[in-house]
């Protein structure tokens, strides 16, 4: 709709992503850290490793004792004032932005928008203080580069500098409400800037309520939004340039689309030798997909309900009593009652059948208690309807109230017209009977016919949800890790990836949601255990969390920092090869196994060898190569050691959690041995 506001469309849309950076950021950072340990637990230590520091083997544990304490007094402080200039610009943004929007008297907030300005001044004084402190830091001599991968002082490194990157995106964020500050305010009519084609799929909260299946719904549209998104990046074949070009510096082959160099991206259409023809055939395709739609479902099961429940009104013999009493609100009540999306449970079938017969039989009483007395008949309508009015727009179960209120008017007002007759207790047990039979054909019928059923759809979404993370893998480790060095990624490529990730966290979110849905399903042929989707829902949200891990860190540290040469670049080709591809492999099988509900294989590709091997390989390497590096060189890679350490261990934790993703899924589908083979 449209609307007065100081904000125009693009102000709006730049502060909403610059939000969800500073979020993002803040989400990044993990808070449980001993840099702000006190000077009385560093003195405690002190007298600790002098008593220590006679003992054979103590040398190395007393360096790493005083590369942390190093670390903690250099940083502590600059940190501590970082975070308290953030929280001071936040609190002042705020302030700033309720004035803006005309709220300042109904909010009050805390800050007044005047201390933007300082707040902002502080935060950069306080980034500068960081910075100089971390540049110190670096030509420390207690931090030794091979105590900088230590995990306990990775652990410090990384929340501080975790920090730094929260605090940039605050900066930007404040910068930006300060330009927006001192513009001319002035009020302006602003259209709606809302896509047209989502105004008219677009229904408020209370229509939404009101038509029932809430969390299916948001299901299914978070699902296919994720599909789409998911199947861009599917649909993108990788077209690699030829190494052997790469080593002999010769100029790079052509690609298939002479618009795209080589080792980019290529769109499927590109590669199409008759486009028109596969285009017609797609369409037809699609046509004919989308007839199997849960749009056709639901018309094919309306019509075939009301066709067979308006056979009597064609009938001789039964079309008199079909309009006497009219039971054609069984075929009004089956259209009203039947859900596109979900079936009903058979909490929903007690509750909407005990609304219909109370509202059918406080009908018959209001007109009985003073033989129609219109004022009679309001004081028990407004007995019964408020209740069940209550019950339709707040309650979590809103088609019982409806039924309830419709039950009771016609009855009631059939009642009122035609006077009593034949007798109070015929109208409201016939219209009662027309009502109850509408619910129970709706319901049975949603249970027979392509029915919904909770926990076979947790099963299928828990397979796309692994063949999306399947695809984001093989995307992060192209794009960001191994890619060409004329190919980096770009700002572009990390805003896709943040909309990916966000929209992979809503999914998990619905998946949590179809599970709750579980607990109401009838379970005829066996029970239903949720603990080992409950697990495999946090295994796979946390093999995410830690890819998304591996993501950011790889924008801190690039892998042919340790091996430059191309001789060891080929010779890690392989072992990288083979431990991307057993991941993937696993990922894929897995998702197979859950999509089609069958056993999974016992013995499945070792991603763990495949990483062992690997990290040799790469030790074996590096090693190689330190050798001839120079003391200036090692030392300009201590914050790269940093953020590869980080980077390695997150790689390691996806392996783990993928043993993790193996061991529910075969508590889910099973686990496939192998068939008795007979020997002659």
């Amino acid at each position: 709709m449209a609307f007065c506001t100081t904000i125009n469309d693009d102000g709006a849309r730049s502060l909403r992503n610059l939000m969800q950076g500073v979020i993002r950021a803040l989400l990044s950072i993990k808070p449980d850290t001993r840099l702000f340990v006190t000077q009385q637990a560093s003195n405690n230590s002190d007298t600790a490793e002098k008593a220590t520091g006679l003992q054979d083997g103590s040398c190395q544990a007393l360096r790493l004792t005083n590369a942390l304490r190093a670390i903690t007094q250099r940083l502590a402080s600059p940190t501590a004032d970082l975070i308290s200039t953030m929280t001071t610009c936040i609190i002042s943004c705020d302030a700033v932005l309720i004035q803006m929007g005309g709220q300042r008297r109904h909010l009050q907030p805390v800050s007044s928008p005047e201390e933007l300005s300082r707040s902002l001044q502080a935060l950069l004084a306080a980034i500068e203080e960081f910075d100089s402190a971390d540049a110190m830091l670096v030509d420390a001599d207690e931090l030794r580069p091979d105590l900088s991968t230590h995990p306990e002082a990775v652990s410090l490194f990384m929340f501080a500098h975790s920090l730094r990157q929260a605090a940039d995106k605050v900066r930007s964020l404040s910068t930006r409400v300060f330009e927006m500050h001192n513009r001319c305010q002035r009020w302006s009519f602003q259209l709606p800037s809302y896509p047209w084609y989502k105004q008219l799929n677009r229904s408020n909260q209370q229509v939404r309520h009101d038509r029932g299946g809430l969390t299916a719904g948001f299901y299914f549209r978070s699902k296919a939004q994720l599909e789409r998104t998911m199947g861009d990046l599917l649909g993108q074949p990788f077209v690699p340039s030829d190494r052997n070009d790469a080593v002999r510096g010769s100029k790079p082959r052509a690609s298939v689309n002479s618009q795209e160099g080589p080792g980019k991206h290529q769109s499927h259409e590109a590669q199409l030798v008759k486009p028109g023809s596969q285009g017609l055939r797609q369409k037809i395709w699609r046509v004919l997909h989308r007839m199997q739609g849960f749009e056709s479902r639901f018309a094919f099961k309306v019509v075939l309900v009301t066709s067979l429940l308006s056979v009597p009104a064609w009938l001789e013999q039964s079309r008199g009593w079909w309009n006497r009493y009219d039971i054609w609100w069984t075929v009004v009540t089956v259209w009203l009652m039947t859900h596109p999306r979900v079936s009903g449970t058979l909490q929903d079938l007690a509750a909407r059948l005990l609304c219909v017969l109370l509202g059918a039989v406080w009908g018959g009483l209001a007109y009985a208690a003073d033989n129609g007395n219109p004022f009679v008949m309001a004081v028990f309508a407004a007995v019964f309807m408020i209740p069940m009015m209550y019950r339709y727009t707040q309650s979590a179960h809103p088609r019982s109230g409806i039924m309830g209120c419709i039950s009771f008017i016609v009855v009631s007002l059939s009642a009122l017209v035609d006077q009593g007759q034949p007798s109070i207790i015929t109208i409201a047990w016939t219209r009662g009977l027309a009502f109850a039979i509408a619910i129970l054909a709706s319901i049975l019928t949603n249970w027979i016919i392509w029915p919904f059923v909770a926990r076979h759809e947790l099963r299928k979404s828990l397979s796309m949800m692994m063949l999306h993370l399947a695809i984001l893998y093989r995307g992060v480790i192209s794009k960001y890790i191994y890619y060409d060095s004329l190919h980096q990624p770009s700002a572009r490529d990390i805003e896709r990836s943040e909309m990916v990730e966000g929209r992979l966290r809503e999914g998990f979110v619905r998946i949590r949601q179809l599970m709750e849905l579980t607990r109401h399903e009838i379970r005829l042929r066996a029970p239903f255990d949720p603990l080992p989707y409950s697990a495999l829902i946090e295994a796979c949200e946390r093999f995410f969390e830690h890819l998304v891990e591996v993501r950011q860190s790889s924008l801190y540290w690039d892998p042919s920092i340790g091996v430059s040469n191309q001789e060891a670049i080929d010779s890690l080709m392989s072992f990288r090869r083979d431990a991307v591809a057993v991941i993937l492999m696993n990922l894929y099988i897995l998702a197979s196994a859950l999509r089609a509900d069958q056993p999974v294989p016992r013995y499945l590709p070792s991603a763990a060898a495949a990483r062992k091997r690997l990290i040799d390989q790469m030790e074996e390497v590096e090693a190689k190569h330190k050798e001839d590096s120079t003391v200036e060189q090692r030392r300009e890679r201590r914050w790269a050691d940093v953020y590869r350490y980080a980077f390695s261990s997150a790689l390691t934790d996806i392996v783990e959690q993928l043993q993790h993703l193996q061991r529910y899924t075969k508590e889910i589908t099973g686990e496939a041995g192998f068939a008795a083979v007979g020997m002659d």
